[in-house]
């Protein structure tokens, strides 16, 4: 979709936007006086006319100082949540990036449970939709434009993008845990806009670079694979770990890649649905429980016999049942992280706990875990791309939310293109 002419570089810090339109350049522009080098599949000189605004070629920015306007990208076709059940396409103005920014083509984004609890519940706790806001925050897509401060990207580097940018300066932040940041602008956490878009700025220093051999689909999932790599560093997984997670959905499922990454012999995971036990077994998944009550003694008895009792626990749904499975199962001395966001208050044996060491550590999204998140995907030890079951096109948004929201197919993660 750019101009496959390298002269462009020493010009101008970003391709003209008439460029964004072509994914092929007019074939009479390939001859041989242009210096694009597809000049190699035909010998025909063409006339000097073809240096126009529809050329491949650079060197029409020396003829033209402003594309004309009717080429011009105009559509940013935006997936907007107004209220409770109220779920809009709409089409919104491009941004321009800042100094800092890059403005992203968007590529991917997959549906997370967050956007399906906006839009059918219009909150999440204290987060409340009061205007309307485009949802969308596990993302990837391609720079098409820089701003003047940028210097780690270039147009056409397809990158994934961390959803939270922290505010840089509190302490949070300044310790490295940014995650905290109480004036973080995170996609498509009220008030602040997500991804869902065809067009969309972000700040440069939190968009990541994708080898070749990523695609564009995985750089999406990095954003629930952080999740996953912070929550089994929180839970301190390590070689030889033995691992419960409550909960086999898309968290649930990244979880379980990443415990048995990081070196965890033995996992058993949970779920009330056993076609999702199905899929945590094909992943790698030692022993499945099926949940088939809320008593949570009980379950932690099949857990025992299934596989011992676990030295750390990942809660992946936020249902009260499951977090005092978590405390009654885990081992005396060992771990459970809280992922799962349910009520706001829930009835756990804490004295328990309290009694034999069980440490309780909340996990919320993720800090500095993209790098590692990538580069586990781009060695082969961690694939994710088994979690994709359900793909849609941006405007068929309405069926994709519903696919996402019902499960239907055994729909995991559903993932839409917005190109």
């Amino acid at each position: 979709t750019y101009c496959c002419c390298p002269h462009y570089l020493p010009l101008l810090p970003t391709p003209p936007p008439t460029l964004l339109l072509l994914s092929t350049p007019p074939a009479a522009v390939h001859t041989s006086s242009c210096c694009c080098p597809h000049l190699l599949l035909l010998s025909t000189p063409p006339p000097a006319a073809v240096h126009t605004s529809s050329c491949c070629c650079p060197h029409l920015l020396l003829l033209l100082s402003t594309p004309p306007a009717a080429t011009m990208a105009t559509r940013n076709l935006s997936v907007v949540v107004y209220a409770k059940n109220d779920l809009r396409i709409e089409n919104r103005p491009i941004p321009e990036p800042g100094p800092d920014e890059v403005l992203l083509k968007m590529a991917k984004v997959g549906i997370c449970g967050s956007d399906v609890a906006y839009w059918t519940k219009g909150a999440i706790g204290h987060f409340v939709v009061k205007e309307p806001m485009v949802l969308g925050h596990e993302s990837a897509g391609v720079v098409t434009k820089c701003g003047k401060n940028v210097t780690s990207l270039v147009p056409g580097d397809r990158v994934a993008i961390e959803p939270g940018v922290p505010c840089r300066l509190c302490d949070f932040c300044k310790k490295g845990r940014y995650n905290l940041c109480p004036d973080v602008y995170f996609c498509a956490t009220p008030p602040d806009n997500g991804n869902l878009c065809q067009y969309y700025t972000h700040a440069a220093d939190f968009c990541f670079k994708l080898p070749d051999h990523v695609s564009l689909e995985e750089g999406a999932l990095l954003e629930p694979l952080s999740v996953g790599v912070h929550a089994c560093e929180r839970a301190g997984v390590t070689l030889g770990s033995s691992v419960l997670i409550c909960g086999a959905g898309p968290i649930g499922l990244v979880n379980l890649l990443v415990a048995k990454a990081m070196g965890a012999t033995k996992v058993c995971i949970t779920d009330i649905a056993e076609n999702r036990l199905k899929v945590a077994k094909e992943l790698g998944a030692d022993y499945t429980v099926l949940v088939k009550t809320s008593d949570a003694e009980t379950l932690a008895q099949e857990v025992k016999e299934v596989m011992g009792m676990p030295d750390k626990t990942i809660e992946c749904s936020g249902a009260e049942t499951s977090i005092r499975l978590g405390v009654l199962a885990t081992k005396s001395g060992g771990v459970i992280v809280l992922i799962g966001h349910g009520p706001e208050e829930v009835k756990i044996p804490v004295v328990i706990a309290a009694a034999r060491e069980v440490d309780i550590r909340g996990v919320f999204r993720y800090a500095n875990n993209y790098p590692s998140s990538l580069a586990m995907v781009a060695s082969g030890k961690i694939n994710v791309k088994s979690l994709i079951t359900h793909r849609f096109k941006l405007e068929e948004a309405d069926k994709a939310f519903e696919t996402a929201r019902t499960g239907a197919g055994g729909a995991i993660k559903v993932m839409i293109s917005c190109d």
